[in-house]
């Protein structure tokens, strides 16, 4: 009797599990057989968390543990720098900026720093006691010009170099809080709910964020922009979703599950080429090279042991674009596609 049971409830199992995936799109994913990336491994095992160029040779990489390094040769080798904050204070470095000779970085508990000469020297700025949340985003607009998005959803815009701050949201509470946040070059904004139950977005000629329903009882991970300026979303179950109509934001393909391993997606990014890379935990890294019908695992980056929780396709107008993947414990990989 008690087989019988078993038996009548697997069967049962076997049909609910397949009315569920039969709803989505799960595309199964084959290994790649070569890598358009190489790997670089840190000594300092602090997680990267940002990397942004000045020029074709220069750059900066920010992360955990007060990291700050910096190259010469394009990213292929780094250097350590250190910055003039108090050894005390265990600064998270989240985001970095520059346009030209000027930049601009960010880091939690309450950090901001300018420089003018291309991170030769750093100038911090006092944010006073007032400020919403904690530092998240930082964009360097124009000469003099930046705009500071904060993990409250408020977003603030000096235009003497940080002497002052004047805000540009109305009320910040629209957002939600925040656990990921966009900007596009043209001032818009998405961001996801710090529980991850629902998104916002803020045009850049509003002063109020818009919230919007997630589209699915999984809870949103992160969401951005495609070159096009339309979303994506990755949520939780390690689904990816596309909106296809900018008129309509809460309009989204099915979920697509292309490996079902237990590891969520963490961010998604669109390189040079059109292919679209997704990547997650326990070093999971796909790519799809027809607008996400297929997927492929990437061999390199599957073999490492971290986790991959930022991608980054710099188009700055730079001569030679780059492409790099933050991962975990001292782990990047550098693009050569």
């Amino acid at each position: 009797m008690k087989k019988i049971f078993s038996n009548t409830s697997n069967l049962l199992l076997s049909i609910v599990l397949c009315f569920v995936l039969s709803s989505c799109s799960s595309t199964g994913v084959k290994m790649s057989e070569s890598s358009p990336w190489e790997t670089i491994q840190f000594e300092d095992q602090a997680n990267a968390l940002d990397i942004d160029f000045i020029n074709d040779s220069n750059g900066f990489l920010v992360g955990s543990n007060r990291l700050i390094m910096e190259t010469s040769d394009g990213g292929a080798t780094w250097e350590k720098r250190t910055l003039d904050i108090p050894s005390e204070e265990n600064f998270r470095l989240l985001d970095i900026d520059f346009k030209g000779q000027e930049g601009w970085l960010i880091g939690q508990p309450s950090l901001v720093m300018h420089t003018l000469d291309a991170g030769k020297n750093w100038t911090r700025l006092s944010l006073g006691n007032k400020l919403p949340g904690q530092p998240f985003l930082i964009t360097t607009v124009d000469d003099g010009i930046a705009e500071l998005a904060t993990t409250a959803g408020a977003i603030y815009e000096t235009s003497d170099s940080g002497e002052s701050w004047n805000a540009k949201v109305v009320d910040a509470s629209g957002s939600g809080g925040v656990r990921d946040l966009r900007r596009t070059s043209d001032g818009d904004y998405v961001s996801v709910s710090s529980l991850g139950n629902f998104f916002s977005t803020l045009d850049s000629n509003s002063d109020t964020w818009v919230a919007h329903q997630r589209a699915s009882s999984k809870r949103v991970q992160s969401i951005g922009f495609n070159p096009q300026g339309n979303l994506w979303m990755l949520s939780r179950g390690a689904e990816i979703r596309f909106n296809e109509d900018k008129d309509d934001i809460e309009s989204w393909t099915k979920p697509i599950i292309p490996i079902l391993n237990g590891y969520n997606y963490l961010d998604m990014a669109w390189d040079p080429n059109g292919d679209i890379w997704a990547g997650g935990g326990n070093g999971t890294l796909i790519v799809s090279n027809d607008k996400g019908k297929t997927w492929l695992s990437d061999p390199l980056a599957s073999s490492l042991p971290t986790n991959y929780i930022k991608i980054l396709f710099l188009d700055k107008g730079l001569d030679n674009q780059k492409g790099f993947i933050l991962g975990e414990r001292g782990y990047i990989l550098k693009w050569n596609g």
